[in-house]
Protein backbone atom coordinates (compact mmCIF):
# COMPACT_ATOMS: atom_id res chain seq x y z
CA UNK A 1 0.00 0.00 0.00
CA UNK A 2 1.64 2.87 -0.79
CA UNK A 3 1.50 6.51 1.00
CA UNK A 4 -0.31 8.43 -1.31
CA UNK A 5 -3.00 5.93 -1.92
CA UNK A 6 -6.12 7.37 -0.17
CA UNK A 7 -7.25 5.37 2.54
CA UNK A 8 -10.88 6.49 2.93
CA UNK A 9 -13.44 9.77 2.72
CA UNK A 10 -14.68 11.39 5.79
CA UNK A 11 -18.33 11.02 5.85
CA UNK A 12 -19.39 12.42 9.15
CA UNK A 13 -17.91 14.01 12.36
CA UNK A 14 -17.82 16.83 14.98
CA UNK A 15 -15.00 18.99 16.36
CA UNK A 16 -15.94 17.83 19.87
CA UNK A 17 -16.42 13.63 18.84
CA UNK A 18 -13.79 13.61 15.60
CA UNK A 19 -14.12 12.21 12.68
CA UNK A 20 -15.76 9.50 11.07
CA UNK A 21 -13.93 7.78 8.05
CA UNK A 22 -15.38 5.14 5.42
CA UNK A 23 -12.72 3.10 4.08
CA UNK A 24 -12.38 2.28 0.63
CA UNK A 25 -13.62 -1.21 -0.70
CA UNK A 26 -9.73 -1.75 -1.64
CA UNK A 27 -8.71 -1.10 1.89
CA UNK A 28 -8.92 -3.39 4.74
CA UNK A 29 -9.93 -2.74 8.10
CA UNK A 30 -7.68 -4.94 9.68
CA UNK A 31 -4.40 -2.97 8.09
CA UNK A 32 -5.86 0.14 10.24
CA UNK A 33 -4.93 0.06 14.04
CA UNK A 34 -5.47 2.32 17.18
CA UNK A 35 -2.70 4.67 17.74
CA UNK A 36 -2.04 4.78 13.82
CA UNK A 37 -1.02 8.22 12.40
CA UNK A 38 -3.23 9.63 9.65
CA UNK A 39 -3.86 12.62 7.52
CA UNK A 40 -6.45 14.18 6.39
CA UNK A 41 -6.41 16.80 3.30
CA UNK A 42 -9.08 19.19 3.14
CA UNK A 43 -9.86 21.97 0.69
CA UNK A 44 -7.83 24.64 3.07
CA UNK A 45 -6.03 22.97 5.23
CA UNK A 46 -4.38 19.49 6.39
CA UNK A 47 -5.11 17.58 9.53
CA UNK A 48 -2.74 15.93 11.55
CA UNK A 49 -5.17 12.81 13.38
CA UNK A 50 -4.53 9.91 16.03
CA UNK A 51 -6.85 6.76 15.03
CA UNK A 52 -9.37 5.91 17.90
CA UNK A 53 -11.37 3.06 16.85
CA UNK A 54 -12.09 0.87 14.32
CA UNK A 55 -15.66 -0.46 13.49
CA UNK A 56 -17.70 -2.59 10.76
CA UNK A 57 -20.88 -1.15 9.00
CA UNK A 58 -23.48 -2.46 6.60
CA UNK A 59 -25.35 -0.68 4.33
CA UNK A 60 -28.46 -2.70 5.11
CA UNK A 61 -29.93 -3.99 7.98
CA UNK A 62 -31.09 -7.43 6.08
CA UNK A 63 -27.40 -8.35 5.58
CA UNK A 64 -27.05 -8.28 9.34
CA UNK A 65 -29.92 -11.03 9.56
CA UNK A 66 -28.78 -13.09 7.05
CA UNK A 67 -25.14 -12.76 6.17
CA UNK A 68 -23.29 -14.85 3.44
CA UNK A 69 -22.32 -18.55 4.53
CA UNK A 70 -19.06 -19.13 5.44
CA UNK A 71 -18.51 -20.74 2.24
CA UNK A 72 -19.46 -18.78 -0.37
CA UNK A 73 -17.08 -15.96 -1.31
CA UNK A 74 -18.67 -14.69 -4.22
CA UNK A 75 -21.16 -13.27 -2.23
CA UNK A 76 -19.06 -11.97 0.52
CA UNK A 77 -17.12 -10.36 -2.32
CA UNK A 78 -20.10 -9.13 -3.84
CA UNK A 79 -20.89 -7.39 -0.51
CA UNK A 80 -17.42 -5.98 0.88
CA UNK A 81 -16.72 -2.81 -0.01
CA UNK A 82 -20.36 -1.30 -0.95
CA UNK A 83 -22.81 -3.08 0.99
CA UNK A 84 -20.29 -3.92 4.36
CA UNK A 85 -17.26 -2.09 4.71
CA UNK A 86 -15.13 -0.24 7.19
CA UNK A 87 -15.05 2.50 9.08
CA UNK A 88 -12.38 4.16 11.39
CA UNK A 89 -12.44 7.39 13.97
CA UNK A 90 -9.79 9.82 14.15
CA UNK A 91 -9.33 12.62 16.58
CA UNK A 92 -7.78 15.70 14.63
CA UNK A 93 -4.71 16.63 16.84
CA UNK A 94 -2.93 19.72 14.53
CA UNK A 95 -3.97 21.81 11.55
CA UNK A 96 -1.84 22.67 8.67
CA UNK A 97 -2.07 25.60 6.21
CA UNK A 98 -2.54 23.80 2.80
CA UNK A 99 -0.80 26.96 1.01
CA UNK A 100 1.96 26.15 3.40
CA UNK A 101 2.33 22.52 3.02
CA UNK A 102 2.51 22.54 -1.08
CA UNK A 103 4.68 25.30 -0.72
CA UNK A 104 7.17 23.27 1.15
CA UNK A 105 6.40 19.75 -0.06
CA UNK A 106 9.61 18.24 -0.36
CA UNK A 107 11.45 15.01 0.02
CA UNK A 108 14.11 14.40 2.42
CA UNK A 109 17.52 13.70 1.54
CA UNK A 110 19.03 10.96 3.09
CA UNK A 111 22.59 10.59 4.74
CA UNK A 112 25.21 8.09 4.06
CA UNK A 113 23.77 6.22 7.04
CA UNK A 114 20.36 6.01 5.15
CA UNK A 115 18.96 8.37 7.23
CA UNK A 116 16.61 11.00 6.28
CA UNK A 117 18.12 14.87 6.61
CA UNK A 118 15.73 17.68 5.82
CA UNK A 119 17.70 21.21 4.41
CA UNK A 120 16.50 24.52 6.21
CA UNK A 121 13.17 24.82 3.68
CA UNK A 122 11.61 22.06 5.26
CA UNK A 123 12.67 22.99 8.53
CA UNK A 124 9.86 22.60 11.49
CA UNK A 125 9.95 26.09 12.29
CA UNK A 126 8.62 26.72 8.95
CA UNK A 127 5.51 25.20 9.01
CA UNK A 128 2.57 27.19 10.82
CA UNK A 129 1.31 23.92 13.13
CA UNK A 130 -2.14 25.33 14.49
CA UNK A 131 -4.69 23.79 17.29
CA UNK A 132 -7.47 22.25 15.71
CA UNK A 133 -10.38 24.88 15.28
CA UNK A 134 -12.25 23.11 12.50
CA UNK A 135 -13.09 20.37 10.36
CA UNK A 136 -12.25 19.16 7.27
CA UNK A 137 -15.40 19.11 4.82
CA UNK A 138 -17.17 15.95 3.79
CA UNK A 139 -15.13 13.76 1.37
CA UNK A 140 -12.23 14.93 2.38
CA UNK A 141 -9.14 12.05 1.88
CA UNK A 142 -7.68 10.26 4.30
CA UNK A 143 -4.00 9.24 3.49
CA UNK A 144 -1.43 7.27 5.98
CA UNK A 145 1.17 10.04 7.21
CA UNK A 146 4.55 9.77 5.50
CA UNK A 147 7.89 10.20 6.83
CA UNK A 148 7.79 14.25 5.78
CA UNK A 149 4.67 14.70 8.16
CA UNK A 150 6.22 13.62 11.29
CA UNK A 151 9.60 15.63 10.76
CA UNK A 152 7.18 18.20 10.25
CA UNK A 153 5.67 18.04 13.66
CA UNK A 154 8.47 15.78 15.39
CA UNK A 155 11.13 17.32 13.79
CA UNK A 156 14.43 15.40 13.71
CA UNK A 157 17.57 14.72 16.81
CA UNK A 158 20.26 16.52 14.59
CA UNK A 159 18.05 20.02 14.47
CA UNK A 160 20.68 22.25 15.06
CA UNK A 161 18.14 24.82 16.49
CA UNK A 162 16.73 22.88 18.96
CA UNK A 163 17.34 19.96 22.10
CA UNK A 164 15.41 17.27 20.33
CA UNK A 165 15.65 13.34 21.20
CA UNK A 166 13.96 10.36 19.64
CA UNK A 167 12.32 8.68 21.90
CA UNK A 168 10.81 6.13 19.78
CA UNK A 169 9.06 5.68 16.74
CA UNK A 170 6.08 5.40 15.21
CA UNK A 171 3.91 1.64 16.04
CA UNK A 172 4.20 1.67 11.94
CA UNK A 173 7.03 3.07 10.47
CA UNK A 174 10.60 3.60 11.02
CA UNK A 175 11.03 7.39 11.59
CA UNK A 176 12.21 8.97 15.09
CA UNK A 177 9.47 10.66 17.21
CA UNK A 178 11.27 13.58 19.24
CA UNK A 179 10.90 15.36 22.09
CA UNK A 180 11.97 18.94 22.45
CA UNK A 181 14.02 18.79 25.56
CA UNK A 182 14.03 22.11 26.40
CA UNK A 183 9.91 22.55 26.64
CA UNK A 184 10.20 18.60 28.49
CA UNK A 185 12.81 20.35 31.12
CA UNK A 186 10.63 23.53 31.84
CA UNK A 187 8.04 21.54 33.80
CA UNK A 188 7.27 18.74 35.76
CA UNK A 189 6.81 15.29 33.94
CA UNK A 190 5.72 11.49 34.41
CA UNK A 191 6.44 8.22 33.52
CA UNK A 192 3.70 5.76 33.91
CA UNK A 193 2.85 2.71 33.35
CA UNK A 194 1.88 -0.94 35.47
CA UNK A 195 4.75 -3.12 36.53
CA UNK A 196 6.68 -4.69 33.80
CA UNK A 197 5.83 -2.71 31.04
CA UNK A 198 9.40 -1.23 31.19
CA UNK A 199 9.21 1.92 32.90
CA UNK A 200 13.03 1.81 34.38
CA UNK A 201 13.95 1.35 30.45
CA UNK A 202 12.20 4.70 29.68
CA UNK A 203 13.52 6.37 32.14
CA UNK A 204 16.98 5.55 31.36
CA UNK A 205 16.41 6.57 28.32
CA UNK A 206 15.47 9.63 29.02
CA UNK A 207 18.08 11.02 31.94
CA UNK A 208 20.53 9.59 28.71
CA UNK A 209 19.00 12.30 26.38
CA UNK A 210 18.87 15.10 28.67
CA UNK A 211 22.56 13.98 29.77
CA UNK A 212 23.70 13.57 26.14
CA UNK A 213 21.87 16.99 24.96
CA UNK A 214 22.70 19.17 28.13
CA UNK A 215 19.36 20.30 28.28
CA UNK A 216 19.71 20.47 32.32
CA UNK A 217 21.30 18.54 35.17
CA UNK A 218 19.78 15.60 37.55
CA UNK A 219 19.49 14.38 40.48
CA UNK A 220 18.51 10.63 40.65
CA UNK A 221 17.10 8.94 43.47
CA UNK A 222 17.74 5.00 42.41
CA UNK A 223 15.64 3.05 44.64
CA UNK A 224 16.50 -0.46 43.30
CA UNK A 225 20.17 0.77 42.00
CA UNK A 226 18.81 0.49 38.47
CA UNK A 227 20.66 4.06 36.97
CA UNK A 228 23.58 4.31 37.99
CA UNK A 229 26.57 1.44 36.85
CA UNK A 230 24.60 -1.69 35.47
CA UNK A 231 20.88 -3.16 35.78
CA UNK A 232 19.12 -6.38 34.54
CA UNK A 233 17.57 -6.16 31.06
CA UNK A 234 13.97 -7.39 30.68
CA UNK A 235 13.60 -10.66 29.08
CA UNK A 236 14.04 -14.18 28.81
CA UNK A 237 17.33 -14.51 28.12
CA UNK A 238 19.51 -12.75 31.57
CA UNK A 239 21.88 -9.65 30.49
CA UNK A 240 22.57 -6.43 32.23
CA UNK A 241 22.39 -3.38 30.15
CA UNK A 242 24.44 -0.17 30.61
CA UNK A 243 24.00 2.45 33.56
CA UNK A 244 24.39 6.40 33.07
CA UNK A 245 27.77 6.13 34.87
CA UNK A 246 29.50 4.50 32.16
CA UNK A 247 27.44 5.82 29.98
CA UNK A 248 29.02 9.37 30.89
CA UNK A 249 31.50 8.25 32.92
CA UNK A 250 32.69 12.38 32.92
CA UNK A 251 29.63 13.75 33.96
CA UNK A 252 27.53 11.27 36.29
CA UNK A 253 28.56 10.68 40.01
CA UNK A 254 27.37 7.88 42.17
CA UNK A 255 26.56 8.69 45.76
CA UNK A 256 25.67 5.66 47.90
CA UNK A 257 23.82 5.13 51.10
CA UNK A 258 25.20 1.46 51.21
CA UNK A 259 28.83 1.78 50.72
CA UNK A 260 29.36 -2.46 51.22
CA UNK A 261 26.69 -3.26 48.57
CA UNK A 262 28.25 -0.61 45.95
CA UNK A 263 31.78 -2.05 46.00
CA UNK A 264 30.16 -5.62 45.98
CA UNK A 265 27.82 -4.41 42.27
CA UNK A 266 31.92 -3.49 40.98
CA UNK A 267 31.17 0.48 41.37
CA UNK A 268 34.67 1.27 42.67
CA UNK A 269 34.38 5.27 42.69
CA UNK A 270 30.77 6.05 44.28
CA UNK A 271 31.16 8.97 47.21
CA UNK A 272 29.53 7.50 50.21
CA UNK A 273 26.95 9.37 51.44
CA UNK A 274 25.77 9.67 55.21
CA UNK A 275 23.18 12.17 57.12
CA UNK A 276 22.63 13.22 60.84
CA UNK A 277 20.04 13.65 63.17
CA UNK A 278 20.55 17.09 62.93
CA UNK A 279 19.41 17.53 59.57
CA UNK A 280 16.51 15.84 60.03
CA UNK A 281 12.89 18.39 60.23
CA UNK A 282 9.63 17.71 61.70
CA UNK A 283 8.61 17.75 58.08
CA UNK A 284 10.58 14.74 57.32
CA UNK A 285 8.74 12.82 59.98
CA UNK A 286 5.50 13.85 58.99
CA UNK A 287 6.54 12.33 55.32
CA UNK A 288 6.90 8.87 56.64
CA UNK A 289 5.02 8.78 59.41
CA UNK A 290 2.65 6.05 58.15
CA UNK A 291 6.35 4.16 57.66
CA UNK A 292 7.48 4.94 61.51
CA UNK A 293 3.77 4.54 62.83
CA UNK A 294 3.75 8.34 64.30
CA UNK A 295 0.77 9.77 65.58
CA UNK A 296 -0.51 13.37 65.52
CA UNK A 297 0.16 13.69 69.17
CA UNK A 298 4.33 12.56 68.41
CA UNK A 299 4.32 14.61 65.65
CA UNK A 300 2.91 17.54 67.97
CA UNK A 301 5.67 16.57 70.61
CA UNK A 302 7.94 16.67 67.99
CA UNK A 303 7.64 20.29 66.79
CA UNK A 304 8.21 21.56 70.97
CA UNK A 305 11.27 19.45 71.40
CA UNK A 306 12.64 20.91 67.89
CA UNK A 307 11.29 24.20 69.47
CA UNK A 308 13.61 23.38 72.78
CA UNK A 309 16.45 21.62 71.70
CA UNK A 310 16.82 23.22 67.89
CA UNK A 311 19.04 21.08 65.23
CA UNK A 312 19.93 19.02 67.85
CA UNK A 313 15.88 17.86 69.15
CA UNK A 314 16.66 13.90 68.09
CA UNK A 315 19.77 12.93 69.83
CA UNK A 316 18.41 15.46 72.56
CA UNK A 317 15.60 12.92 72.93
CA UNK A 318 17.09 9.35 72.35
CA UNK A 319 19.39 10.06 75.16
CA UNK A 320 16.89 11.12 77.51
CA UNK A 321 15.55 9.04 80.11
CA UNK A 322 12.43 8.52 81.65
CA UNK A 323 12.80 10.78 84.68
CA UNK A 324 14.15 13.46 82.32
CA UNK A 325 10.73 13.03 79.41
CA UNK A 326 8.79 13.36 82.62
CA UNK A 327 10.45 16.96 84.17
CA UNK A 328 10.08 17.86 80.17
CA UNK A 329 6.67 17.53 79.94
CA UNK A 330 5.95 19.19 83.50
CA UNK A 331 7.93 22.86 82.22
CA UNK A 332 6.74 22.80 78.92
CA UNK A 333 3.43 20.77 79.23
CA UNK A 334 4.25 18.39 76.60
CA UNK A 335 2.69 14.51 77.18
CA UNK A 336 4.62 12.14 78.32
CA UNK A 337 3.04 9.38 76.39
CA UNK A 338 3.51 10.88 73.47
CA UNK A 339 7.17 11.40 73.74
CA UNK A 340 7.82 8.20 74.95
CA UNK A 341 6.39 6.82 71.72
CA UNK A 342 7.97 9.26 69.71
CA UNK A 343 11.39 7.82 71.74
CA UNK A 344 10.78 4.33 70.51
CA UNK A 345 9.85 4.83 67.07
CA UNK A 346 12.89 7.10 66.45
CA UNK A 347 15.21 4.47 67.45
CA UNK A 348 14.81 2.60 64.81
CA UNK A 349 17.05 5.24 63.07
CA UNK A 350 20.04 3.44 65.09
CA UNK A 351 19.73 0.66 62.54
CA UNK A 352 19.73 2.64 59.55
CA UNK A 353 23.42 2.37 57.86
CA UNK A 354 23.47 5.85 56.87
CA UNK A 355 22.21 7.82 59.93
CA UNK A 356 24.80 9.35 62.12
CA UNK A 357 24.15 11.43 65.47
CA UNK A 358 26.92 14.00 63.76
CA UNK A 359 28.65 14.13 60.57
CA UNK A 360 32.00 15.44 59.91
CA UNK A 361 30.81 17.52 56.65
CA UNK A 362 27.80 18.23 55.18
CA UNK A 363 27.64 15.66 52.39
CA UNK A 364 24.28 17.48 50.99
CA UNK A 365 26.34 20.13 49.97
CA UNK A 366 28.98 18.13 48.35
CA UNK A 367 25.39 16.75 46.06
CA UNK A 368 24.72 20.45 45.68
CA UNK A 369 28.66 21.53 44.47
CA UNK A 370 28.76 18.45 41.95
CA UNK A 371 25.29 20.07 40.41
CA UNK A 372 26.77 23.32 40.49
CA UNK A 373 29.09 22.06 38.55
CA UNK A 374 27.31 20.64 35.59
CA UNK A 375 27.43 16.82 37.13
CA UNK A 376 24.35 14.71 37.02
CA UNK A 377 23.84 12.82 40.25
CA UNK A 378 22.62 9.47 41.35
CA UNK A 379 22.00 8.34 45.00
CA UNK A 380 21.62 4.79 45.42
CA UNK A 381 20.46 3.21 48.21
CA UNK A 382 21.29 -0.37 47.59
CA UNK A 383 20.19 -2.75 50.88
CA UNK A 384 18.58 0.66 52.23
CA UNK A 385 15.37 1.04 49.89
CA UNK A 386 12.61 0.50 52.50
CA UNK A 387 10.39 3.04 52.18
CA UNK A 388 11.43 4.27 55.61
CA UNK A 389 14.63 5.29 53.98
CA UNK A 390 14.06 6.34 50.49
CA UNK A 391 11.00 8.59 51.16
CA UNK A 392 13.42 10.11 54.31
CA UNK A 393 16.37 10.29 52.01
CA UNK A 394 14.91 11.63 49.31
CA UNK A 395 12.57 14.37 51.09
CA UNK A 396 16.04 15.55 53.21
CA UNK A 397 17.93 16.15 50.31
CA UNK A 398 15.90 17.55 47.80
CA UNK A 399 14.40 20.30 50.40
CA UNK A 400 18.18 21.43 51.08
CA UNK A 401 18.91 21.51 46.70
CA UNK A 402 15.74 23.10 47.09
CA UNK A 403 16.06 25.65 49.36
CA UNK A 404 19.92 26.28 47.48
CA UNK A 405 17.87 26.92 44.22
CA UNK A 406 15.57 29.63 45.39
CA UNK A 407 18.58 31.74 46.65
CA UNK A 408 20.30 30.91 43.40
CA UNK A 409 16.87 31.97 41.58
CA UNK A 410 16.69 35.26 43.53
CA UNK A 411 20.17 36.04 43.15
CA UNK A 412 19.83 35.84 39.09
CA UNK A 413 16.19 37.52 39.38
CA UNK A 414 17.86 40.53 41.30
CA UNK A 415 20.96 40.60 39.29
CA UNK A 416 19.73 39.71 35.78
CA UNK A 417 23.51 38.70 35.08
CA UNK A 418 23.76 35.46 32.92
CA UNK A 419 26.45 34.01 34.71
CA UNK A 420 23.99 33.76 38.11
CA UNK A 421 21.13 31.93 36.29
CA UNK A 422 21.05 28.35 37.76
CA UNK A 423 21.25 25.23 35.64
CA UNK A 424 17.84 23.61 34.84
CA UNK A 425 17.44 20.64 37.63
CA UNK A 426 15.41 17.29 37.23
CA UNK A 427 14.82 15.12 40.13
CA UNK A 428 14.00 11.85 39.46
CA UNK A 429 11.82 10.09 42.59
CA UNK A 430 10.15 6.37 41.84
CA UNK A 431 7.18 5.40 43.37
CA UNK A 432 6.04 9.05 43.29
CA UNK A 433 2.43 8.41 45.03
CA UNK A 434 4.05 8.45 48.12
CA UNK A 435 4.97 11.52 47.88
CA UNK A 436 2.43 13.07 46.14
CA UNK A 437 -0.44 11.67 48.08
CA UNK A 438 -3.44 13.96 48.58
CA UNK A 439 -3.03 13.62 52.40
CA UNK A 440 -0.04 15.55 52.50
CA UNK A 441 0.94 16.51 49.48
CA UNK A 442 0.44 20.23 50.43
CA UNK A 443 2.94 19.55 53.23
CA UNK A 444 6.09 18.58 51.26
CA UNK A 445 8.46 19.87 48.99
CA UNK A 446 7.63 17.61 46.31
CA UNK A 447 4.02 19.48 46.39
CA UNK A 448 5.76 22.76 46.30
CA UNK A 449 8.27 21.70 43.16
CA UNK A 450 5.45 20.24 41.37
CA UNK A 451 3.24 23.29 41.51
CA UNK A 452 5.88 25.78 41.17
CA UNK A 453 6.69 24.28 37.87
CA UNK A 454 9.74 26.14 36.49
CA UNK A 455 9.85 29.30 38.45
CA UNK A 456 12.81 28.20 40.55
CA UNK A 457 14.18 26.06 37.73
CA UNK A 458 13.85 22.94 39.20
CA UNK A 459 11.16 20.23 38.11
CA UNK A 460 10.20 16.64 38.99
CA UNK A 461 10.82 13.30 37.13
CA UNK A 462 8.08 10.76 38.64
CA UNK A 463 7.97 7.21 37.99
CA UNK A 464 5.00 5.78 38.80
CA UNK A 465 2.97 2.75 38.19
CA UNK A 466 -0.58 4.17 40.20
CA UNK A 467 -1.06 7.16 39.00
CA UNK A 468 -4.07 7.44 40.94
CA UNK A 469 -2.59 7.90 44.09
CA UNK A 470 -1.05 11.27 42.99
CA UNK A 471 -2.76 14.45 43.70
CA UNK A 472 -5.50 15.30 41.32
CA UNK A 473 -3.92 18.90 40.93
CA UNK A 474 -0.20 17.72 41.07
CA UNK A 475 -1.23 15.45 38.23
CA UNK A 476 -2.68 18.79 36.09
CA UNK A 477 0.52 20.42 36.47
CA UNK A 478 2.82 17.30 34.63
CA UNK A 479 4.00 18.92 31.73
CA UNK A 480 4.77 15.49 29.68
CA UNK A 481 3.06 12.08 30.23
CA UNK A 482 5.03 9.04 28.85
CA UNK A 483 2.11 6.41 29.29
CA UNK A 484 2.76 2.99 28.75
CA UNK A 485 0.10 0.21 29.59
CA UNK A 486 -2.48 0.81 31.94
CA UNK A 487 -5.65 -1.83 33.47
CA UNK A 488 -7.24 0.35 36.03
CA UNK A 489 -9.44 2.68 35.59
CA UNK A 490 -8.73 5.04 38.05
CA UNK A 491 -4.87 5.29 36.69
CA UNK A 492 -6.62 5.82 33.19
CA UNK A 493 -8.58 8.35 34.43
CA UNK A 494 -5.66 10.08 36.57
CA UNK A 495 -3.39 10.01 33.61
CA UNK A 496 -5.81 12.33 31.63
CA UNK A 497 -6.11 14.81 34.64
CA UNK A 498 -6.25 18.30 32.40
CA UNK A 499 -6.25 16.73 29.33
CA UNK A 500 -8.79 18.32 26.79
CA UNK A 501 -10.41 15.64 24.60
CA UNK A 502 -8.92 12.56 26.34
CA UNK A 503 -11.73 10.60 25.89
CA UNK A 504 -10.47 9.63 22.36
CA UNK A 505 -7.41 8.60 24.03
CA UNK A 506 -8.59 6.24 26.23
CA UNK A 507 -8.80 3.52 23.99
CA UNK A 508 -5.56 4.19 22.45
CA UNK A 509 -3.79 4.02 26.10
CA UNK A 510 -6.43 0.54 26.77
CA UNK A 511 -4.86 -1.08 23.81
CA UNK A 512 -0.97 -0.69 23.97
CA UNK A 513 1.12 -3.46 23.89
CA UNK A 514 2.49 -4.44 27.20
CA UNK A 515 5.93 -4.02 26.08
CA UNK A 516 8.17 -1.43 24.04
CA UNK A 517 4.92 0.75 23.31
CA UNK A 518 3.69 4.03 24.97
CA UNK A 519 1.24 7.10 24.58
CA UNK A 520 3.35 10.06 24.74
CA UNK A 521 1.19 13.71 25.36
CA UNK A 522 1.94 16.92 26.59
CA UNK A 523 4.42 19.67 26.44
CA UNK A 524 7.27 18.46 25.03
CA UNK A 525 5.29 16.78 21.78
CA UNK A 526 2.79 19.11 19.37
CA UNK A 527 0.48 16.30 19.61
CA UNK A 528 -0.31 12.59 21.54
CA UNK A 529 1.50 10.03 19.58
CA UNK A 530 2.04 6.55 20.08
CA UNK A 531 5.40 5.15 20.00
CA UNK A 532 7.00 1.65 19.64
CA UNK A 533 9.89 2.74 22.49
CA UNK A 534 13.68 3.35 20.90
CA UNK A 535 15.70 0.37 22.39
CA UNK A 536 18.11 0.81 24.94
CA UNK A 537 20.55 -1.68 23.97
CA UNK A 538 24.58 -1.54 22.10
CA UNK A 539 23.55 0.48 18.84
CA UNK A 540 21.75 3.13 21.50
CA UNK A 541 25.24 3.20 23.57
CA UNK A 542 27.21 4.09 19.96
CA UNK A 543 24.53 6.66 18.78
CA UNK A 544 24.57 8.45 22.61
CA UNK A 545 28.85 8.47 21.97
CA UNK A 546 29.97 5.42 24.20
CA UNK A 547 31.73 3.27 21.97
CA UNK A 548 33.56 1.62 24.26
CA UNK A 549 31.21 -1.12 25.63
CA UNK A 550 32.00 -5.00 26.48
CA UNK A 551 29.29 -7.32 27.32
CA UNK A 552 29.92 -8.51 30.86
CA UNK A 553 31.25 -12.62 30.98
CA UNK A 554 28.66 -14.69 31.92
CA UNK A 555 29.84 -15.44 35.55
CA UNK A 556 30.03 -12.16 36.18
CA UNK A 557 27.01 -11.07 35.20
CA UNK A 558 25.52 -13.88 37.22
CA UNK A 559 27.97 -12.54 40.32
CA UNK A 560 26.57 -8.89 39.96
CA UNK A 561 22.34 -10.45 39.78
CA UNK A 562 23.20 -12.65 42.60
CA UNK A 563 24.08 -9.52 44.79
CA UNK A 564 21.17 -6.97 43.21
CA UNK A 565 18.97 -9.76 44.57
CA UNK A 566 20.24 -10.15 47.26
CA UNK A 567 20.25 -6.51 48.34
CA UNK A 568 16.42 -6.45 47.29
CA UNK A 569 15.34 -9.35 49.77
CA UNK A 570 15.03 -11.80 47.67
Amino acid sequence: MTLEKPLGSVIQGSLTKGLEVRLHPDVSVEEMRVGKFLVVRGVRSHFFCLLTDVSLGTASARILSNPPRPEDDFLQAVLAGNSTYGTIELSPMLMLNREVSEFHNAEPKRNGNGAASFQANTNAADFELLPVKTIPSHFSQVYEASERDFRIIFGWEDDPQRRNFAIGEPIDMPVPVCLDLDRFVERSNGIFGKSGTGKSFLTRLLLSGIIRKKAAVNLIFDMHSEYGWEAVSEGKKFNTVKGLRQLFPGQVEVYTLDPESTRRRGIRDAQELYLSYKQIEVEDLNLVQRELNLSEASLDSANILRSEFGTDWISQLLAMTNEEIQLFCDERRGHKGSIMSLQRKLMRMDNLKYMRPTCPFNYIDRILQSLDAGKHVIVEFGSQSDMLSYMLVTNMITRRIHQAYVRKAETFLASKNPSDRPLPLVITIEEAHRFLDPAIVRSTIFGTIAREMRKYFVTLLVVDQRPSGIDSEVMSQVGTRITALLNDEKDIDAIFTGVSGSHSLRSVLAKLDSKQQALVLGHAVPMPVVIRTRPYDETFYREIGATDWQEMPDEAVFEAATTALDDLGF
